[in-house]
Parts: structure tokens; C-alpha cells; sequence
């Protein structure tokens, strides 16, 4: 069966509906195709103690301020996936799912879209499906050999699961920060880095990252110095859990380790360290293997874009994925903007 549609948007999580939103305020014939088998994205498989870095009056997408929760600051995880499936139902958004993309190919005119439920044919795709699919374990000499087991921030859920045991937590980014805490008060903890973790201040929060994350983006557009965004603040917010653990000395950085071995891992000065189970926090790739057909990959596996539009193919709009996709473009209260400059340019074109 093909179906045929002005915009096909790939990917029903925060950034599709974004997206969504603004196609169907532009009046444009659109479907958003989503692999997941219920509203969501990404939200409904992380870890339970996971909460957001900023109120809920700031982490909402265009249209539809996400109310706060009932005696939490920031809000929890299954909170925001009660706000998506909300927001998707009020704006009547066309999301099909559970429809996986295959491939998304030229076809003359019209971009096709091959999924594992028949085929749709469009004049432009919104691709936004994320990270979350792609895990990225980095190739530590020994790692196939551990005895022990081993996750990804993906797998993990919740403490209780390795209470009593010797885990060590790989990463010094948001999400090691935060299974280490999780994990630092049953388990005997080991927090690896690659380099001494950087905090940033503990009253700031995702309100102040979408503010310098959207300076930095300023500064380049208009050739000025860039001011190093986010990263010029730190890799860690301190959300209240963090901060408890870190305040109480229970979270200690190790430096990386140079090698694994069949019950743990070792350092280049001999020392080792036993483990049960190692914990990979060491991040995501851009989930892209739909667009492989379109040949347009570029340095470090993304898409070379201006603005939201792939350079090789401007019927083609990443969005979600990170800053080269728009200023804090992964984040709910960072979304809105690039999405609609997305569903105007898709105006632009269908015009």
C-alpha cells in the first residue's frame, strides 16, 4: 500500500510533535511515522529515578506550557511521557505507529519512504528519530572477555537491581552522574571519568543551558567568538539527587581505566578493581541508518546541515539530534524553534 502526503516526519517523540505541531499550524498535509508502540519517545525507557533539569514550565514544547507535578520541582520521567501523549491527543497530530522506517529514497519529485507497513510518498521529511536507538560503547582492550555483566544507560532501571554488588559506572556526563548517585547508596559504587567531573553551579538549571546554548548559536551565525555554550559551563547539573550524593562524598571519580579483565577492570599502574557489572554511560549516535539511501553522511556520521536542512538534499530536515540541528535542538524547551524553522521551510518548499 503507498499512501502520498505533502510531509512525512520520521520519529513520534518530543521533537516529531514539535514538528508536528507546526505543519499542522501551516495547514500541511502531513503523517508523523513512530517505530514505538505507544506516545512518549524516548521517556517511557529510562531509568526510574530519572528527572527533568529544569521546572516543567520550562521543559514544555510550542503551544502547551507541561504542568507542574504534584511535589516535584523537576519533574519525573513517566511525567513527561503523560505530558507527550496529552499533547499529541489535544493537537490531533496523524502519529501511526508502530511504523518502522527502512529506508528513505529519492523518487523523481517526491522523497519515498519504505517502512515495515507499506510505502509513503512525500514532497519533504522531517527525520527526527533520535539518539536513544543508538547506544555507543567505546572499544576498551578486554571488553569481551568480562565475566561479569554489562549495560548501557538504555538498560539501566533502578538500584535495587544491583544492591550489594560491585558496579562500576562509566561516564562523567549527566547520565553517569546520575546512575552513580542512583547506585551510590546500595551498591559498591566505582564512578570512572575520563577526566576530574565539572559541576556546574548548583542554581542553575536547563533554563540556563537553552540561554547559552541559543547565545552560542547567535555568536556563530553572526561571526562572532563563539562563547563555548553548555560546555563552557560544565557537564553535569546538579539536580538535587546528584547534589545529595556528591555533597555526602559518595561520589568520588575514578580516572578511565586502560583495560578490562575477565572480573574487572585494570589501570596502567597495576591497580585493578573487581566488578560485578559494569555500566556504560558513554552516550549515543544519531539514529540515521533511514537516510543511509540518500548517501549523505558526513565528518563524525552526522548530516551536513544549514539550519535544519540537509545540505545534499533540501527536501530533507533533521531535527532533535543535537546543536548542529539547532541550539539545544535535544532538549523539550529547545525543540520548538528549530522545528519551526523546519515547518516553514517545508511551507517554503511545498510553495
Amino acid at each position: 500500500m503507498t499512501q502520498h502526503v505533502d510531509a512525512v516526519v520520521i520519529g513520534g517523540g518530543q521533537a516529531g510533535l514539535a514538528a508536528g505541531y507546526h505543519l499542522r499550524r501551516l495547514g500541511i498535509d502531513f503523517a508523523v511515522l513512530d517505530a514505538g508502540a505507544a506516545p512518549g519517545g524516548a521517556w517511557q525507557h529510562t531509568w526510574d529515578s530519572l528527572h527533568l533539569f529544569s521546572p516543567a514550565a520550562y521543559s514544555s514544547l510550542p503551544g502547551r506550557l507541561m504542568p507542574p507535578q504534584q511535589g516535584e520541582t523537576y519533574p519525573e520521567a513517566a511525567h513527561v511521557v503523560t505530558y507527550l501523549t496529552e499533547y499529541e491527543q489535544r493537537y490531533e497530530l496523524p502519529v501511526h505507529r508502530p511504523v518502522r522506517v527502512t529506508g528513505v529514497h529519492r523518487d523523481g519529485e517526491l522523497l519515498r519512504v519504505e517502512t515495515d507497513s507499506g510505502t509513503w510518498r512525500a514532497r519533504a521529511v522531517v527525520s527526527a528519530t533520535g539518539t536513544w536507538s543508538r547506544p555507543f560503547v567505546p572499544a576498551v582492550p578486554g571488553r569481551a572477555g568480562f565475566r561479569g555483566r554489562q549495560f548501557h544507560t538504555v538498560e539501566y532501571d533502578r538500584p535495587a537491581v544491583f544492591a550489594g554488588q560491585k558496579v562500576i559506572v562509566v561516564g562523567g556526563g549527566n547520565s553517569g552522574a546520575q546512575i552513580a548517585a542512583d547506585l551510590a547508596y546500595d551498591a559498591d559504587l566505582t564512578w570512572v571519568t575520563l577526566r576530574e567531573p565539572r559541576y556546574l553551579a548548583d542554581d542553575i538549571d536547563g533554563r540556563a543551558l537553552f540561554d547559552h546554548a541559543t547565545a552560542r548559536r547567535r555568536a556563530l551565525d553572526e561571526g562572532r567568538t563563539d562563547t563555548g555554550g553548555v560546555a563552557s559551563l560544565g557537564d553535569i547539573v546538579a539536580v538535587p539527587p546528584v547534589r545529595e550524593a556528591r555533597d555526602a562524598g559518595l561520589l568520588k571519580a575514578q580516572p578511565m581505566f586502560d583495560g578490562i579483565t575477565a572480573t574487572g577492570v585494570s589501570w596502567a599502574d597495576g591497580t585493578t578493581a573487581d566488578a560485578d557489572a559494569i555500566i556504560w554511560c558513554t552516550g549515543f549516535r544519531p539514529a540515521l541508518a533511514h537516510l543511509a539511501p540518500l548517501g549523505l553522511r558526513g565528518p563524525r556520521g552526522h548530516i551536513p546541515t544549514h539550519g535544519t536542512q540537509a545540505i545534499g538534499e533540501p527536501r530533507l530536515h533533521l531535527l532533535g539530534y543535537g546543536d548542529w540541528t539547532g541550539p539545544a535542538s535535544a532538549t523539550l524547551i529547545g525543540v520548538g524553534r528549530p522545528a519551526r524553522e523546519a515547518a516553514r521551510a517545508v511551507a517554503g518548499l511545498l510553495r
